[in-house]
């Protein structure tokens, strides 16, 4: 696996660091996130959340909540409880402003925690999501456990994540967008000159497709499968937990 990718060239922790990127670029990271994305982030999302249609979750768990979008979507599912954590208090106050304006503050509970050490029972959510967040994770397999630990038997997990395509032209266009247009954008409207910078390296540095399948089954997970999005610009993984395999 590759060297560890941080937002910033500091002796802190790549945990405490994604906490200081994410905090500095809240105010603006829904627009920016939809803006660069063209809005295809709200599509990946949709379809993902469609996964766990057959599943009818009661309980959900979104990690790496940010502003709470796959937690808003996760609730055409008809839950009982959404429940985001993550480690960026400034991205908390924008989600929980944000669904207290949708009049959502009783479907939806935000609060800050580490993904990697969560403040949970063993077995306690019916399914976890994840919107591009795994691979801020300091320690990828340790995140991927505790996930594991919180799910209940049969539980299903649906990680969003970022890939890298490999046809051409879409690679080119990737490669052009991704490391150079991107970070430059962002730059601009985020007033962070890293934040936009790290999303390219450490989208490089992530074990994508059946690397990343491999992680999730080293820590338990079994009925592995992932499906590319937009040519492969991003992909949706899903597993489940428990010795039973049922059927997705």
């Amino acid at each position: 696996m590759s060297s560890v990718v941080t937002p910033y060239n500091q002796s802190s922790s790549k945990k405490q660091q994604v906490a200081e990127m994410f905090d500095n670029i809240a105010p603006r990271y829904d627009f920016l996130n939809h803006f660069l994305s063209l809005g295809i982030d709200i599509l990946w999302r949709k379809k993902a959340i469609r996964l766990l249609k057959k599943h009818r979750p009661k309980t959900i768990l979104d990690i790496a909540t940010g502003t709470g979008d796959f937690a808003i979507e996760a609730l055409k599912l008809n839950p009982e409880k959404v429940t985001g954590i993550d480690i960026s208090e400034k991205m908390l106050e924008v989600g929980i402003e944000k669904i207290s304006k949708k009049g959502l503050s009783e479907k939806i509970h935000l609060q800050k925690a580490d993904s990697e050490n969560l403040p949970f029972e063993e077995n306690f959510f019916d399914a976890i999501t994840a919107g591009f967040g795994v691979r801020n994770f300091e320690n990828l397999e340790k995140g991927l456990s505790e996930m594991y630990r919180v799910l209940r038997e049969n539980g299903m997990v649906v990680i969003l994540e970022f890939s890298q395509p490999d046809q051409f032209p879409i690679k080119q266009f990737y490669n052009f967008y991704f490391f150079k247009l991107l970070p430059a954008i962002g730059k601009i409207i985020s007033k962070d000159s890293r934040a936009y910078t790290y999303l390219p390296e450490s989208v490089s540095a992530f074990p994508y497709g059946n690397q990343f399948l491999n992680v999730m089954q080293k820590t338990g997970f079994h009925e592995l499968k992932y499906y590319p999005l937009s040519f492969g610009v991003a992909s949706i993984y899903i597993g489940r937990k428990g010795k039973h395999p049922v059927g997705v």
